[in-house]
């Protein structure tokens, strides 16, 4: 395991990820980000969504630096005296697994298909990337309201919120998937005539095996990118639909409800309501992008 570890860190990514600066600062508050999301029972002082410890007394109250904070709110509260900095570690928390689970899912559909493409070619590849290049003319954000609406109308909206997360999921990634299998079947093209694939047929290995064995593992570089790319849009994805009152439930909002939320008191004084979640949001997208940017330039072999 020592060896495993002394190897990754002496591994040529490991080394440009140590002399980018840009990509360290990035890498720290990413972490920091999802331990505070993903810790947030532990590391939150207020449990927000829990009805029998709110106090309507504590509602709008301002961040402890301000005339009238407590410092039991760092933040401030909302207007259901919520504290707004726990608010933000449960709302990023929902973000992220949204953004993650959405980008995975949309990885195993592009995926396939792309290696699907590239490697049968003929009316196949012509079928998918017709496919993709039609949804591709279309905005994710309104594919993802289509899909949302087309849910809300089979399953009733009082049924919605039951199982808004997995809907959320599965139309960000139904949204995201041909960038995926676009970029996997370039590099398929290209891996299906090299000599250790042609030596691979000749043996009788069947195609499934070829694909998923032998040329995914090459073809992962770019996808890799990608999902860093596709992680930070997801999440802002995520963010508008929440906002525009179509993504999760308020009984576990996101960093987009959150915003929702503060939205309406922006211009009535309590400002930290709706800036603090749109200041969170920005630092978790940024971190997202400039990991990607640093992860596109390390795997161009041209700039290396």
């Amino acid at each position: 395991m020592k060896r495993l570890l002394a190897r990754a860190w002496d591994s040529d990514l490991a080394w440009s990820w140590r002399h980018t600066p840009v990509a360290v600062i990035a890498t720290v508050l990413f972490v920091v980000l999802m331990v505070g999301a993903f810790g947030a029972r532990w590391v939150a002082p207020h449990n927000p969504f829990d009805l029998a410890t709110l106090n309507l007394l504590d509602a709008l109250l301002p961040p402890a630096w301000l005339d009238g904070g407590q410092v039991s709110y760092l933040l401030g509260t909302d207007s259901q005296g919520r504290d707004l900095f726990s608010a933000l570690l449960y709302g990023t928390r929902v973000s992220l697994l949204i953004g993650i689970a959405s980008v995975a899912l949309s990885m195993v559909i592009g995926i396939a298909l792309g290696l699907l493409s590239g490697y049968a070619g003929g009316r196949t590849d012509a079928f998918i990337m017709r496919v993709a290049d039609v949804q591709l003319s279309f905005p994710a954000i309104l594919i993802a309201l289509l899909i949302d609406g087309v849910v809300r109308a089979v399953v009733g909206t009082g049924n919605h919120d039951a199982i808004a997360f997995p809907v959320l999921v599965g139309a960000i990634a139904l949204a995201g998937w041909p960038q995926y299998a676009r970029t996997v079947r370039g590099s398929t093209l290209v891996e299906k005539n090299r000599e250790y694939v042609q030596a691979a047929r000749v043996i009788g290995v069947p195609a499934g095996v070829i694909m998923f064995r032998h040329v995914l593992p090459n073809v992962m570089g770019p996808v890799m990118v990608l999902a860093t790319v596709h992680l930070a849009t997801a999440i802002i994805t995520e963010a508008t639909l929440s906002f525009l009152g179509v993504g999760v439930p308020a009984t576990s909002p996101s960093l987009g409800t959150l915003i929702r939320v503060g939205n309406d008191f922006l211009f009535s004084g309590e400002w930290w309501i709706v800036i603090f979640p749109g200041l969170a949001l920005v630092l978790l997208v940024l971190s997202v992008n400039l990991l990607g940017d640093w992860l596109r330039d390390a795997l161009n072999p041209r700039l290396n």
